[in-house]
C-alpha cells in the first residue's frame, strides 16, 4: 500500500512586509537584521528600516521603549521598506499600541499572550486586554505563549529565567523562518560564532529557533497559520551581491575613492546618532591607509580633519544636523584655506537635539547657505544604501580635484536600512591620483589651475615650498593678509565661480522613471526616492502622465536641470522637510512648483506620494 505524503499548502506571494516590534530589551533589531540576511540569501529583493527609540533604555514595557524593524521582500523590484506591514510579531502589549495602527486591514498579527498580563497592560495603556475583546476584530490574531514555549525549549540548558527568555526572539525567528520558508543554517551558523566562547548561550537561541520552527510545523495542521513563498528576484544585474546599509556602503565608498586617488584618509569625528556607525566601519579599514581619530567634541574632530588635508591626506568628518552646526566655523576655514574635506551628514530630526533616532531632510539650507559670508560648496545627496558607494568616491574625486569642501547629505532612513548591494569590481573603477606639488620653481600656495581654478596642494615638510595659510583674507597674488576691499570681492567671487564650475563636471540630469517633458512630475532628492520610484510607477500604470526626476548634484545644480524642470506643466516636490528644495528651486529657477513635505520622523508612504499625484493630475480635468 502506497502511503502518500500530506500536501503543504503554500501562498505564493509577490512580495510581503513583516515588522518585528517588541521592549528595547527583546532583541527586535537583531532579529530583523538576521531575518534580512536569510531573505537576501534566498535571493529576494528587500529593503528594511530599523525603527527604535532615543532612550537608552526606556522603562520595561512602556511605549517609549518599543523598538521595531520593518522589512519588505519579493520577487518583485522592492525599493522602500514597505507601507503596511503584512506581518506584525508583537512581543508585549506596548509593541502592539505602537504599531498595530500602521498594519493593514487583514494583516496578521502574532503575539505573545504570555507577556499580555496586567501589569505591561497597564504600562501600554490598555484599560482592557486586546486580546479577549473584539478590538482586533480587523486582523487575523495568532496568540501565542512564546514565553512559555521559549523556556519549555531551552530548560535542559540550565539558564536562569531571565537568561533563558533573551532567546524569545530566537524562538520567534524561528517560527517566521517557517512561515516564509527560509533556511536554519545560516542563523546557526552564526549563532555558533557569535556565542563560541558561551556554547550553553549558543546552544539555548539555537534551540529556540528549532523549537519556533517546529512549531510552525505541527501547528499548521492544527490552526490557521500559514507557509508562503516569495520567490527570488530576477535581476538585469547578474553579479554578487550582499545586504548593505548606508552607512557602511558610504564608508566603503570613502574608502574606495582614497584608493582611486591614492591618498591616505583620516577621518575626524564625534560620536552622534546616527552617524557613529561611519566611525565604527572606518576604524576596522586601517590596512587601506585608513585612520580614525575620535576628538573629544565636533570642533576638534573637524579640525583634526582639516590638518590632515593641511598635511597632505584626505580628511573627512561626520556628524548629524546639531554637530554640523558645531562644525560650521571650521567649514569656513576649509573654504578659505581651500582644502579638501569631505563633511558627511546623516541628517535627523531637529531642531536641535530634536528625534535623535528619526530620520528627516532638513540640513538642506544649512548644507548650502549655513556659513557666515559667501561660502559655497560642493553638495550631493545619497538616495539609498547602493547609491551611498558611488556617492562617497564621487566626494572624494571633486574635493581633491577642486581642492574644495564637499558635504555628503545622508538621513537616519538610508544609513540605517539595508538592501542588496552588487559588488563592484574596484578595477572597473576609474582612477583620479591625487598630485601634490613639490616643484619649488615657481611655487606659490596662491597660484590657481587656470581650468578648475583649484589651487595647488603643497606637502608642509616639502624641501622649499614653505607656505602659510588661514581663515583671515589674503591677497589674491601674494598670499599676505589684505584688507583691500577690491581684493576681497575678487577672492569671493573667485571662489564661488570655482564651486560654480563644477556644473561642468558632473553628470546632466537624467528622468528616472518616465520621460522628458509632460503633464506632470515629481522631484526628489535623498531617501525620498524609493517611495517616489513606486509612486510614479503605480501612477503610470493608471495611465497618468507622469515622471520622476530625482536630484543627487544639490550645488551645484545640474546645468540642464532647468530645462528638465521646464519641460513639464506641473512639478510636485517630495521631501521630508518643510519645502527647502522647493525653495531652492524656486530661488534658482523661479519655478512654481507644488510642494509635498513630511515631517514626522517617518518616510514617506508611497501612497501618500501616489494620492498627491492623483490631485495634481486630476486638477487639469
Amino acid at each position: 500500500m502506497n502511503v502518500q505524503s500530506p500536501v503543504i499548502d503554500y501562498d505564493e506571494l509577490d512580495s510581503v512586509c513583516v515588522r518585528f516590534a517588541g521592549d528595547s530589551g527583546d532583541g527586535m533589531q537583531l532579529t530583523g537584521n538576521q531575518f534580512s540576511v536569510v531573505t537576501a540569501l534566498e535571493g529576494s529583493d528587500l529593503s528594511t528600516f530599523p525603527d527604535f527609540p532615543a532612550e537608552i533604555r526606556a522603562p520595561v514595557g512602556t511605549t517609549f521603549g518599543v523598538s521595531a524593524f520593518q522589512i519588505n521582500f519579493g520577487s518583485v523590484e522592492v525599493s522602500t521598506a514597505g507601507d503596511e506591514p503584512d506581518v506584525l510579531v508583537a512581543m508585549n502589549p506596548a509593541a502592539l499600541m505602537v504599531s498595530l495602527s500602521g498594519l493593514r486591514k487583514g494583516g496578521l498579527i502574532i503575539v505573545d499572550e504570555g507577556s499580555f498580563n496586567q501589569r505591561n497592560l497597564d504600562k501600554a495603556g490598555y484599560a482592557e486586554n486586546p486580546l479577549e475583546n473584539n478590538s482586533l476584530s480587523d486582523y487575523q490574531v495568532q496568540k501565542l505563549d512564546i514565553t512559555k514555549m521559549t523556556l519549555e525549549s531551552v530548560k535542559e540548558f540550565g539558564l536562569g529565567k531571565k537568561d533563558a527568555l533573551r532567546s524569545k526572539n530566537m524562538w520567534t525567528l524561528g517560527l517566521i523562518l517557517w512561515m516564509f520558508g527560509r533556511a536554519r543554517k545560516p542563523i546557526t551558523d552564526w549563532l555558533k560564532t557569535k556565542f563560541a566562547k558561551i556554547p550553553d548561550v549558543a546552544n539555548a537561541n539555537i534551540a529556540a529557533v528549532n523549537a519556533g520552527h517546529a512549531y510552525g510545523e505541527t501547528a499548521e495542521v492544527s490552526s490557521n497559520l500559514r507557509r508562503y513563498i516569495v520567490g527570488k528576484h530576477d535581476t538585469d544585474k547578474p553579479g554578487e551581491y550582499r545586504t548593505v546599509n548606508g552607512n557602511q556602503a558610504l564608508a566603503w565608498g570613502l574608502v574606495a575613492g582614497s584608493q582611486l586617488g591614492d591618498i591616505p584618509l583620516l577621518l575626524g569625528t564625534y560620536p552622534i546618532t546616527p552617524a557613529s556607525a561611519l566611525l565604527h566601519t572606518l576604524s576596522g579599514l586601517k590596512e587601506y591607509g585608513v585612520m580614525t581619530f575620535q576628538a573629544e567634541d565636533e570642533i576638534a574632530a573637524i579640525c583634526g580633519a582639516i590638518g590632515a588635508s593641511f598635511a597632505g591626506q584626505l580628511g573627512v568628518t561626520s556628524s548629524s544636523g546639531p554637530g554640523i552646526a558645531l562644525k560650521t566655523e571650521a567649514i569656513g576655514l576649509a573654504i578659505s584655506t581651500e582644502l579638501p574635506l569631505i563633511v558627511v551628514d546623516v541628517q535627523r530630526a531637529g531642531p536641535s537635539t530634536g528625534l535623535p533616532t528619526k530620520t528627516e531632510q532638513s540640513d538642506l539650507y544649512q548644507a548650502v547657505w549655513g556659513r557666515n559670508g559667501d561660502a559655497p560648496i560642493v553638495v550631493l545627496a545619497t538616495s539609498n544604501p547602493q547609491d551611498c558607494f558611488d556617492v562617497g568616491i564621487e566626494a572624494v574625486r571633486l574635493a581633491t580635484k577642486y581642492m574644495t569642501p564637499v558635504m555628503v547629505l545622508s538621513d537616519g532612513y538610508i544609513g540605517n536600512a539595508s538592501e542588496p548591494w552588487k559588488i563592484p569590481d574596484i578595477n572597473e573603477l576609474e582612477k583620479f591620483p591625487v598630485k601634490h606639488h613639490t616643484d619649488p620653481e615657481g611655487f606659490h600656495p596662491f597660484k590657481r589651475d587656470p581650468k578648475t581654478l583649484a589651487r595647488v596642494w603643497a606637502k608642509p615638510g616639502t624641501p622649499d615650498l614653505l607656505h602659510r595659510i588661514g581663515g583671515i583674507e589674503k591677497d589674491y597674488d601674494s598670499g599676505h593678509i589684505s584688507y583691500d576691499a577690491a581684493n576681497h570681492q575678487k577672492m569671493t567671487d573667485v571662489r564661488a565661480q570655482k564651486i560654480a564650475n563644477i556644473a561642468n563636471d558632473i553628470p546632466l540630469q537624467k528622468v528616472d522613471l518616465g520621460k522628458e517633458g509632460g503633464k506632470l512630475a515629481v522631484v526628489g532628492w535623498g531617501s525620498t526616492r524609493g517611495a517616489i520610484h513606486q509612486a510614479v510607477k503605480r501612477a503610470r500604470d493608471e495611465n497618468i502622465d507622469v515622471s520622476h526626476v530625482h536630484i543627487g548634484n544639490i550645488w551645484p545644480l545640474p546645468r540642464n536641470l532647468e530645462d528638465v524642470l521646464n519641460s513639464y506643466d506641473k512639478v510636485i516636490v517630495a521631501e521630508m522637510n518643510k519645502g527647502q528644495m522647493n525653495n531652492l528651486l524656486r530661488a534658482e529657477y523661479l519655478l512654481d512648483a507644488f510642494s509635498l513635505t513630511k515631517v514626522s520622523g517617518q518616510p514617506f508612504k508611497i501612497t501618500e506620494i501616489l494620492d498627491c499625484i492623483r490631485g495634481q493630475a486630476g486638477a487639469d480635468k
